[in-house]
């Protein structure tokens, strides 16, 4: 993320009172902000008909209104952890969960517990030595419960990125059955993206930032010819280590582009559409937005773009512009992205939840009667690094300090 440097000052500010849950201050319930929709033809299509979505999942694909977030907490579930920065489900139907740990090891959470082996341990090859730098994400394969597979994005010799396969079996994983993928010079050790997901359609989709220090120096975000600032798409069930799908729009791995550094991204359950939270330069942070069974090559606008704002050109006809934005004049500094509400709470059903990372704010974001709006819900007063969903579409956020709460009824 763009600002880990205050780090170094932040941490012991954002643990006082934390007991057995975060007792946010919960913001007043003020008129949303609204954005139109994207300025593309694709964003101006109806919401998808999630009638074929798995009948675990409700039958609502966008929420109407938002939740009365004073009848809701995030509850302290795990603590002690090492500046985790992602929290990721295997989907085995274990109800783990698995967190990381920055500096190269990930957590198993289960049955109630921290455990205290780790699943894996690779901090013999992960860089983590910048403030923007380590493991940086995790997903499972979709047969994980068969195949033992999952993937990992971490810095490592010389701060280049690497997305990795590794195979497990129980709550172990082998650090020695890497497979590595891919290998992506960065030029700057910031700016590195990290997340990891499979997408609807089987494959792995990546989430790499523009290569790092400021303003784009080196325009990577609108290069489709470079793979930083893009989010990839890869075909790993198929040549070796991956095949580039047939319909990736360049010819190689890019799927989308124009991303300054997007820090989480993920997958709607039930709609399968896609949601970004793309860090911004120094005035505007956004959320992005793809729907599912838009046309590949979706240009986000970085560097022509800061969120709806001009930064170093004008709007070009086809970009993908943010569906929400909140600038840093609100007290933020780096939106963490977020996960769409599908758990057991109706009143969430629906609902996108995203955060800041200085702020501690979490927002709700609705696509409702086709605008979408954008409301502060919770301000925790931890510094969020990431959020996480479970098999059953419940929430959760990790705090730098170590703690990782789950959004619940109080």
């Amino acid at each position: 993320m763009k600002r880990f440097l205050i780090l170094l000052i932040l941490p012991i500010l954002a643990c006082g009172g934390l007991t057995e849950s975060v007792s946010p201050t919960v913001a007043p319930l003020a008129t949303p902000t609204v954005v139109p929709a994207p300025q593309t033809r694709e964003a101006s299509q109806p919401v998808p008909d999630t009638a074929a979505a798995p009948a675990t999942q409700p039958p609502i694909a966008n929420a109407s209104s938002f939740p009365n977030a004073n009848d809701y907490e995030w509850k302290l579930i795990a603590s002690g952890l090492r500046r985790p920065v992602d929290i990721q489900p295997a989907n085995d139907g274990s109800g783990r969960l698995f967190i990381i740990e920055k500096s190269g090891d990930i957590r198993i959470y289960e049955n109630g517990q921290l455990l205290d082996a780790p699943f894996l341990d690779i901090t013999d090859r992960v860089n983590a030595g910048g403030n923007e730098m380590g493991l940086l994400g995790l997903t499972f394969h979709p047969d994980y419960k068969q195949n033992g597979f999952f993937y990992v994005n971490y810095t490592g010799d010389g701060g280049d990125t690497r997305i990795s396969r590794f195979q497990a079996s129980g709550n172990s994983a082998d650090s020695a059955s890497e497979k590595v993928l891919l290998v992506i010079k960065q030029p700057y050790p910031n700016h590195n993206g990290g997340a990891l997901a499979f997408g609807p359609d089987g494959y792995l989709y990546a989430g790499l930032g523009d290569g790092g220090l400021a303003g784009d120096p080196h325009k990577n975000g609108q290069n489709t010819n470079t793979l930083l600032g893009k989010i990839l798409r890869l075909d790993v069930n198929n040549g070796d280590p991956y095949a580039i799908p047939s319909d990736n729009p360049f010819g190689n791995e890019v799927w989308t582009y124009g991303l300054r550094n997007p820090w989480r991204i993920s997958f709607d359950r039930a709609t399968g559409d896609l949601y970004i939270g793309d860090v911004g330069q120094g005035e505007w942070e956004e959320v992005d937005y793809l729907p599912a069974g838009a046309e590949s090559g979706a240009n986000f606008g970085w560097s022509i773009m800061e969120g709806n704002h001009n930064y170093d050109g004008e709007p070009q006809s086809g970009m993908y512009l943010p569906v929400a934005e909140y600038s840093h004049a609100e007290g933020g500094c780096s939106i963490t992205g977020g996960y769409v509400y599908r758990g057991t709470i109706p009143e969430w059903n629906g609902v996108y939840l995203y955060g800041d990372y200085c702020s501690g704010k979490v927002w709700a974001l609705i696509l409702s009667d086709g605008q979408w709006q954008s409301q502060v819900m919770f301000e925790t007063g931890v510094l969020i690094t990431s959020f996480g969903q479970d098999e059953s579409g419940e929430i959760y956020l990790a705090s730098d300090t170590g703690n990782v709460y789950k959004l619940t009824v109080k």
